[in-house]
Protein backbone atom coordinates (compact mmCIF):
# COMPACT_ATOMS: atom_id res chain seq x y z
CA UNK A 1 0.00 0.00 0.00
CA UNK A 2 1.15 3.43 -0.87
CA UNK A 3 1.02 6.49 1.12
CA UNK A 4 -0.26 9.51 -0.65
CA UNK A 5 0.86 12.08 1.66
CA UNK A 6 1.12 15.38 -0.75
CA UNK A 7 -1.81 14.43 -3.24
CA UNK A 8 -5.35 15.20 -4.07
CA UNK A 9 -7.46 12.94 -3.25
CA UNK A 10 -9.14 10.87 -6.49
CA UNK A 11 -12.31 12.51 -7.87
CA UNK A 12 -14.84 10.28 -8.11
CA UNK A 13 -18.69 9.71 -7.40
CA UNK A 14 -20.23 8.39 -4.42
CA UNK A 15 -23.78 6.55 -4.81
CA UNK A 16 -25.54 7.41 -1.38
CA UNK A 17 -28.73 7.11 -0.21
CA UNK A 18 -30.40 10.16 1.52
CA UNK A 19 -34.59 10.25 2.99
CA UNK A 20 -34.86 6.62 0.58
CA UNK A 21 -34.06 8.46 -2.77
CA UNK A 22 -30.54 8.33 -4.71
CA UNK A 23 -28.12 11.37 -4.10
CA UNK A 24 -24.97 11.09 -6.05
CA UNK A 25 -21.98 12.90 -3.66
CA UNK A 26 -18.56 14.13 -5.15
CA UNK A 27 -15.06 13.91 -3.85
CA UNK A 28 -15.21 17.75 -3.86
CA UNK A 29 -18.51 17.66 -1.95
CA UNK A 30 -16.67 15.68 1.18
CA UNK A 31 -13.02 17.48 1.14
CA UNK A 32 -13.22 20.24 -1.16
CA UNK A 33 -12.44 23.62 1.36
CA UNK A 34 -12.65 21.44 4.36
CA UNK A 35 -10.03 19.39 7.11
CA UNK A 36 -11.58 16.11 6.72
CA UNK A 37 -10.53 13.08 8.58
CA UNK A 38 -11.68 9.84 6.68
CA UNK A 39 -11.10 6.40 7.73
CA UNK A 40 -11.12 3.11 5.71
CA UNK A 41 -12.08 -0.72 6.45
CA UNK A 42 -12.65 -3.95 5.20
CA UNK A 43 -16.49 -4.13 5.60
CA UNK A 44 -19.58 -3.13 6.86
CA UNK A 45 -20.96 -5.24 10.08
CA UNK A 46 -17.78 -6.75 10.48
CA UNK A 47 -16.60 -7.27 13.78
CA UNK A 48 -13.62 -4.75 14.25
CA UNK A 49 -15.01 -2.69 11.68
CA UNK A 50 -18.14 -2.61 14.16
CA UNK A 51 -17.50 -2.94 17.93
CA UNK A 52 -14.02 -0.92 17.71
CA UNK A 53 -12.88 1.39 14.42
CA UNK A 54 -16.17 2.79 14.26
CA UNK A 55 -17.27 3.71 17.51
CA UNK A 56 -14.30 5.24 18.79
CA UNK A 57 -14.06 7.52 16.17
CA UNK A 58 -17.96 8.30 16.71
CA UNK A 59 -16.99 8.91 20.50
CA UNK A 60 -14.16 11.35 19.67
CA UNK A 61 -15.77 13.25 16.61
CA UNK A 62 -16.33 16.33 19.43
CA UNK A 63 -12.43 16.08 20.34
CA UNK A 64 -11.25 16.01 16.34
CA UNK A 65 -13.57 18.50 15.92
CA UNK A 66 -12.19 20.89 18.55
CA UNK A 67 -8.87 20.79 17.27
CA UNK A 68 -10.41 21.89 13.60
CA UNK A 69 -11.21 18.99 12.07
CA UNK A 70 -14.84 19.90 10.19
CA UNK A 71 -16.33 16.23 9.19
CA UNK A 72 -15.50 12.72 9.92
CA UNK A 73 -16.36 10.26 7.71
CA UNK A 74 -16.32 6.33 6.78
CA UNK A 75 -15.08 4.53 3.94
CA UNK A 76 -15.80 1.05 2.89
CA UNK A 77 -16.25 -0.76 -0.58
CA UNK A 78 -20.07 -1.75 0.46
CA UNK A 79 -23.62 -0.77 -1.21
CA UNK A 80 -25.29 2.22 -0.22
CA UNK A 81 -27.70 -0.40 1.08
CA UNK A 82 -25.72 -2.04 3.27
CA UNK A 83 -23.76 1.31 4.39
CA UNK A 84 -26.96 3.43 5.89
CA UNK A 85 -28.27 0.05 7.68
CA UNK A 86 -25.21 -0.35 9.37
CA UNK A 87 -25.11 3.48 10.47
CA UNK A 88 -28.32 2.99 11.96
CA UNK A 89 -27.62 -0.32 13.77
CA UNK A 90 -24.04 1.33 14.60
CA UNK A 91 -26.14 4.84 15.96
CA UNK A 92 -22.94 6.65 14.79
CA UNK A 93 -24.74 9.94 13.87
CA UNK A 94 -21.53 12.06 13.74
CA UNK A 95 -19.84 10.23 11.40
CA UNK A 96 -20.65 10.11 7.10
CA UNK A 97 -20.70 6.96 5.87
CA UNK A 98 -19.50 6.80 1.99
CA UNK A 99 -20.21 3.50 0.15
CA UNK A 100 -17.82 2.73 -2.24
CA UNK A 101 -19.81 0.05 -4.07
CA UNK A 102 -17.70 -0.56 -7.07
CA UNK A 103 -14.66 0.03 -5.16
CA UNK A 104 -13.66 2.94 -7.46
CA UNK A 105 -12.16 5.45 -4.59
CA UNK A 106 -10.58 2.71 -3.21
CA UNK A 107 -8.71 1.78 -5.93
CA UNK A 108 -7.30 5.04 -6.83
CA UNK A 109 -6.05 5.07 -3.45
CA UNK A 110 -4.29 1.95 -3.77
CA UNK A 111 -5.93 0.16 -1.13
CA UNK A 112 -7.97 -2.21 -3.05
CA UNK A 113 -7.41 -5.63 -2.03
CA UNK A 114 -8.15 -9.37 -2.88
CA UNK A 115 -10.13 -10.75 0.36
CA UNK A 116 -11.65 -13.87 -1.64
CA UNK A 117 -10.08 -15.84 0.66
CA UNK A 118 -12.85 -14.77 2.84
CA UNK A 119 -15.57 -15.05 0.24
CA UNK A 120 -15.70 -11.13 0.54
CA UNK A 121 -14.12 -10.27 -2.56
CA UNK A 122 -11.97 -7.47 -3.38
CA UNK A 123 -12.38 -4.65 -0.33
CA UNK A 124 -10.36 -1.59 1.01
CA UNK A 125 -7.47 -2.43 3.44
CA UNK A 126 -7.46 -0.18 6.79
CA UNK A 127 -6.32 3.15 6.79
CA UNK A 128 -6.92 6.82 8.18
CA UNK A 129 -6.13 9.88 6.91
CA UNK A 130 -6.54 13.57 7.12
CA UNK A 131 -7.41 15.63 4.24
CA UNK A 132 -7.19 19.85 3.96
CA UNK A 133 -8.97 21.14 0.69
CA UNK A 134 -8.68 17.59 -1.16
CA UNK A 135 -5.14 17.11 -0.52
CA UNK A 136 -3.71 14.24 1.69
CA UNK A 137 -1.76 15.31 4.72
CA UNK A 138 -1.43 12.56 6.77
CA UNK A 139 -1.82 8.86 6.25
CA UNK A 140 -1.73 5.99 8.47
CA UNK A 141 -1.81 2.81 7.04
CA UNK A 142 -2.18 -0.51 8.57
CA UNK A 143 1.27 -2.65 8.07
CA UNK A 144 1.12 -5.33 5.19
CA UNK A 145 0.44 -8.62 7.09
CA UNK A 146 -1.32 -11.50 7.07
CA UNK A 147 -5.20 -10.93 8.58
CA UNK A 148 -6.58 -7.61 9.63
CA UNK A 149 -4.15 -5.21 11.44
CA UNK A 150 -5.90 -2.63 13.54
CA UNK A 151 -2.62 -1.12 14.95
CA UNK A 152 -2.53 2.34 13.23
CA UNK A 153 -5.91 3.89 11.81
CA UNK A 154 -7.64 3.96 15.23
CA UNK A 155 -9.63 7.59 16.31
CA UNK A 156 -6.91 7.69 19.72
CA UNK A 157 -4.32 7.45 16.89
CA UNK A 158 -5.62 10.46 14.89
CA UNK A 159 -6.25 12.54 17.83
CA UNK A 160 -2.95 12.19 18.96
CA UNK A 161 -1.23 13.60 15.74
CA UNK A 162 -3.74 16.42 15.84
CA UNK A 163 -2.57 17.18 18.98
CA UNK A 164 0.54 15.30 20.66
CA UNK A 165 0.21 17.44 23.98
CA UNK A 166 -3.52 16.90 24.79
CA UNK A 167 -5.26 14.55 26.29
CA UNK A 168 -8.09 12.49 25.20
CA UNK A 169 -11.55 13.01 26.74
CA UNK A 170 -12.61 11.00 29.29
CA UNK A 171 -14.16 7.37 29.12
CA UNK A 172 -16.79 7.51 31.62
CA UNK A 173 -19.53 4.40 32.39
CA UNK A 174 -22.15 5.06 34.98
CA UNK A 175 -24.40 2.08 35.89
CA UNK A 176 -27.50 3.66 36.97
CA UNK A 177 -31.38 2.50 37.45
CA UNK A 178 -34.95 4.82 37.07
CA UNK A 179 -36.02 6.74 39.68
CA UNK A 180 -32.67 6.78 41.24
CA UNK A 181 -31.54 10.43 42.46
CA UNK A 182 -27.87 9.83 43.17
CA UNK A 183 -27.83 8.38 39.65
CA UNK A 184 -29.05 12.25 38.49
CA UNK A 185 -27.17 14.00 40.48
CA UNK A 186 -23.91 12.34 39.11
CA UNK A 187 -25.03 12.77 35.64
CA UNK A 188 -26.23 16.70 36.58
CA UNK A 189 -22.13 16.67 38.22
CA UNK A 190 -20.80 14.86 34.86
CA UNK A 191 -22.85 16.73 32.49
CA UNK A 192 -22.22 20.48 34.19
CA UNK A 193 -18.14 19.23 33.33
CA UNK A 194 -18.67 19.06 29.92
CA UNK A 195 -17.83 14.76 29.96
CA UNK A 196 -19.66 12.44 27.86
CA UNK A 197 -21.05 9.07 29.64
CA UNK A 198 -22.11 6.04 28.75
CA UNK A 199 -25.92 4.78 31.38
CA UNK A 200 -25.82 1.20 31.76
CA UNK A 201 -28.94 -0.34 33.56
CA UNK A 202 -28.27 -1.81 36.70
CA UNK A 203 -29.04 -4.97 37.84
CA UNK A 204 -27.73 -6.50 41.32
CA UNK A 205 -25.88 -9.11 38.78
CA UNK A 206 -24.20 -6.34 37.09
CA UNK A 207 -23.16 -4.49 39.88
CA UNK A 208 -21.77 -7.03 41.97
CA UNK A 209 -20.37 -7.93 39.45
CA UNK A 210 -18.50 -4.90 38.17
CA UNK A 211 -18.21 -2.90 41.73
CA UNK A 212 -19.25 -5.47 44.90
CA UNK A 213 -21.68 -3.12 45.59
CA UNK A 214 -25.06 -2.90 45.49
CA UNK A 215 -26.37 0.60 45.13
CA UNK A 216 -26.37 2.77 42.35
CA UNK A 217 -24.69 5.17 40.55
CA UNK A 218 -22.00 3.11 40.72
CA UNK A 219 -19.00 5.09 38.31
CA UNK A 220 -16.11 4.39 36.22
CA UNK A 221 -13.53 6.39 34.41
CA UNK A 222 -10.95 5.41 32.20
CA UNK A 223 -11.15 2.10 33.75
CA UNK A 224 -10.93 3.05 37.35
CA UNK A 225 -13.37 2.46 39.65
CA UNK A 226 -14.63 5.70 40.91
CA UNK A 227 -17.66 4.63 43.44
CA UNK A 228 -21.17 6.62 43.64
CA UNK A 229 -22.22 10.03 43.16
CA UNK A 230 -20.24 11.14 46.50
CA UNK A 231 -16.97 9.73 45.52
CA UNK A 232 -17.99 11.23 41.92
CA UNK A 233 -18.21 14.37 43.52
CA UNK A 234 -14.87 13.88 45.62
CA UNK A 235 -12.96 13.92 42.32
CA UNK A 236 -14.40 16.26 40.68
CA UNK A 237 -14.27 19.15 43.20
Amino acid sequence: MKNLEGQRVPDVTFRTRVDGSWKDVTTADVFAGRRVVAFALPGAFTPTCSSSHVPRYNELVPALKARGVDAVVCVSVNDAFVMDEWARSQHAEQVTFLPDGNGEFTERMGMLVDKANLGFGRRSWRYSMLVEDGVIKKMFIEPDKAGDPFEVSDADTMLKFLDPKGEPPHDVVLFSKPGCSHCARAKRMLEQKGWAYEEIAATPRRLHAVSGQSTTPQVFIDGRYIGGADELAALLG
